[in-house]
Parts: C-alpha cells; sequence; structure tokens
C-alpha cells in the first residue's frame, strides 16, 4: 500500500519520504506494516487443517523461500542498473517488455483486489456474528427474506455505498495514518486472542494434531504465502534504505520475526479450541466487553484500509484504459466487482488459502525466479539455474494443487 502526493502507487512504502535515508528501524517498521494485516486471523484455523507442526514447518519455510525471491528481485535491478526501475511492474518491463509488465500487472490486480475481498469478508462474517444473534435479528429479518440473502450479505451490502465514497478519493495521503493505526489494532487484537487462548488451553486442553495429512498441505501453504505476501514492496523498500548493502540482513531478520510471531499465533489459537477453531479466530473469544472492542476495531480499519489496498488496483487500471487520468466511474465498477465475490465466498481462510495459491505463488515464486534465470542465464551455474529451475516448478505446481484444493473446500 502507497501513499505519496497525487496518486498513491504500490510502489511507494507507508513510511516514505521520497529518499533513501531510512535507516534500519524504519526499513523493518515497513516490512513490518506492508506483511502484518488480517491474513493472521486465519492462522489458527489453517493449523487446525494441517496440524499444528506441519503448520509450522510450512510457515517457515514459506518465510525463507519467499526472502530467497525477493532478494532475486533486488539483484536483478543491481544487474539491470535502470535507475527507473522502481516496481515491480517495472522490473516485469525491463526483463521481457510490454508482456513482463502486463503479466505483473494482471496478477497485482488480482493480489490487491483479492485482499479487499478478504476484509469485505472478514467484516460481513465478525459483524453478523456479533450483533445478529438477539436484536438485529428482529430488525433485519423482514429484509432478509425480502433480499433472500444472509446477515452477513446484508453488512457487506451495507458497507457497499460508504467504499464508493472513500473509494473516490483522488489523493489518500491523509488517509495513510489510518493504515498504520488498523497495524497497531492488528496487535492489539492479537495479543488479546493470545492471552485467552494461553487461558483456555491451560483450563481445556482440547485435543491437537501435529500433522494433518498430505492432503491438506497445499492449502496450508496458500494461506502461508497470502500472510506473508509483500513482493511487490521490496524494489521500493531497498531503494529507500540508506545502507542498502545490509537490506538482506534486515529482511531476513523480519521475516523471521514475523514468522514467529505467527507461528505462535497460529499454535496458541489452535491448542486453545482444537477442532472449534473457527475461520476467523476472534469469532471464538465469543461476544464479551473486551471481544467485542477488538473485532469492532478490526472492522472499521479493515473497512478504511479497503481504499488504500484498492489503490494500486487504480493505478494500473486508470493507467491503461483512462491514459493515467482519474476515472470515477472505473473505480465504481472495481468497487462492485470486488463486493460481488466477497458475497460468494462463505468462507474466510478459504479464501485466504485461494488467493496465495494462485495469485500471490506467481507473484512470490514463479515470476523472481523466472526473471533472475533470464537476466542472469549467462552466469549461471548448474546449481543456480537448478534451484531457479525448482523454484518455478514448486510455485507452478502450488498454484495448480493449491488453487485446485481451495475451490474445492470453497464449493463444498
Amino acid at each position: 500500500m502507497g501513499f505519496e502526493k497525487g496518486n498513491a502507487r504500490e510502489d511507494t512504502p507507508l513510511l516514505g519520504n521520497g529518499t533513501p535515508l531510512s535507516g534500519h528501524f524504519k526499513t523493518f517498521a515497513n516490512v513490518f506494516i506492508a506483511i502484518v494485516g488480517a491474513g493472521v486471523l486465519g492462522l489458527p484455523y489453517a493449523f487446525k487443517r494441517t496440524g499444528w507442526l506441519m503448520g509450522l514447518l510450512t510457515l517457515f519455510s514459506v518465510a525463507a523461500l519467499l526472502n530467497h525471491c525477493m532478494m532475486l528481485l533486488v539483484h536483478i535491478r543491481r544487474k539491470l542498473g535502470v535507475s527507473n526501475i522502481g516496481s515491480f511492474g517495472d522490473l516485469g518491463f525491463a526483463v521481457s517488455g510490454p508482456i513482463g509488465r502486463f503479466v505483473v500487472d494482471i496478477l497485482i490486480i488480482l493480489s490487491q483486489a483479492g485482499f479487499c475481498v478478504g476484509y469485505l469478508i472478514f467484516i460481513g462474517t465478525t459483524l453478523a456474528n456479533l450483533f445478529n444473534q438477539t436484536t438485529t435479528e428482529t430488525l433485519s429479518v423482514s429484509l432478509r427474506h425480502l433480499m433472500a440473502v444472509s446477515h452477513k450479505s446484508l453488512y457487506i451490502w451495507g458497507c457497499f455505498p460508504f467504499q464508493l465514497g472513500l473509494n473516490s478519493i483522488k489523493t489518500l495521503t491523509h488517509l495513510a495514518p489510518l493504515s498504520i493505526f488498523a497495524d497497531v489494532v492488528d496487535l492489539g487484537a492479537m495479543a488479546v486472542v493470545i492471552v485467552e487462548d494461553v487461558k483456555i488451553t491451560v483450563e481445556q486442553r482440547p485435543e491437537v494434531v501435529a500433522f494433518g495429512g498430505l492432503s491438506v498441505f497445499f492449502y496450508g501453504m496458500g494461506v502461508s504465502v497470502y500472510a506473508f505476501e509483500i513482493v511487490g514492496m521490496v524494489l521500493p523498500l531497498e531503494s529507500e534504505m540508506k545502507d542498502k548493502d545490509k537490506f538482506g540482513k534486515v529482511l531476513a531478520l523480519s521475516m523471521l520475526f514475523i514468522a514467529v510471531v505467527y507461528g505462535a499465533f497460529g499454535v496458541l489459537g489452535y491448542m486453545a479450541f482444537g477442532d472449534e477453531t473457527m475461520d476467523i479466530i476472534t469469532a471464538n473469544l465469543g461476544t464479551g466487553t473486551v471481544s467485542s472492542l477488538v473485532q469492532l476495531g478490526l472492522c472499521i480499519n479493515l473497512f478504511f484500509t479497503f481504499p488504500l489496498m484498492m489503490n494500486p488496483v487504480y493505478e494500473i487500471v486508470e493507467r491503461r484504459f483512462w491514459s493515467g487520468m482519474y476515472c470515477i466511474w472505473l473505480r465504481w465498477v472495481l468497487v462492485l466487482a470486488v463486493t460481488l465475490v466477497a458475497l460468494l465466498v462463505p468462507n474466510f481462510a478459504d479464501f485466504l488459502s485461494l488467493v496465495g495459491s494462485s495469485v500471490c505463488c506467481a507473484l512470490g515464486f514463479v515470476l523472481p525466479a523466472l526473471f533472475h534465470f533470464m537476466v542472469f542465464k549467462e552466469e549461471l551455474g548448474w546449481k543456480q539455474r537448478a534451484l531457479d529451475a525448482g523454484i518455478v516448478l514448486l510455485g507452478v505446481v502450488l498454484a495448480v494443487s493449491g488453487t485446485w484444493s481451495s475451490l474445492s473446500e470453497i464449493i463444498n
């Protein structure tokens, strides 16, 4: 998510200042802000499906592999030495021309829009769980029967007109603090959930499994890839860093730290609720005051993060179809499309796996390794060639198998 004067782009770090003066801590903060989001709330459910040990192994493996692939993009840019490569799309153009940029643009559109679909599913499901056991049931029953929609659908449609207004804002600079606040709320929610998880685990100790079987391996990979998606930000983050030689080390430490936090959150959530773990872990906390406030805070912040995450989509679509000029009706059509998809998807974690398996695997694994091979093919030894080919093959297999598995879960 990016912010700058004029139209925000997907290649602008959240805490950027336009000059390469970021120190180690600021770079770490940008990585953390770019990665941590609502996807973490689906990890305990994914661990329930995969088993806690298999989930941990998958999570750390994905973090290590994505870190390697992101550094491939950095090496490619340094090799090409082209000063105007500021984003993943620019790199795609430099490596393989218009086709490269087109493929990257399409995948960024699908990934960013996919994140926003996940936001709406979370908001609709959470609000339905919070408010529709008692009073709201009476108020909404006639409307539900008239429109033949669920409680979740009503809340998603309720967001629609307000999102049309928010996504009509041309410059999103003033909304940047809301995104930072959203991450603070996410951390607060994670802390509350972890405390509750520990209490419940000590009291109840439900049965858990370590390995869920190979049939759910690709499902777990998809959720993990979704949770770590940041590949589109790595080039601008490296550009902003003052000591670029240390970027690889800072990125690796950031990924390790986030993987530890994610792993602890996923394992504790699953061990607290066992087979009762829900696709959005906050739904397991019930409707107490603290739990309700946490869930409401997450909904509010995801609501305002929606236009920030959609802005890279607008930047690409307006550049391709409206000469790079602001176009309100294109934005409204895209908001409607995202809303309709959110209405059709029943499960939050299943959708995370679908987006992670299909789009994020291509962005995170396939394209970095493929571009690296294309640029360095004359210099690579057989081991490096085999590694690039293996990553491309792994990304394709994960994308195909994970997409099939996730679609099967959603349909069934």
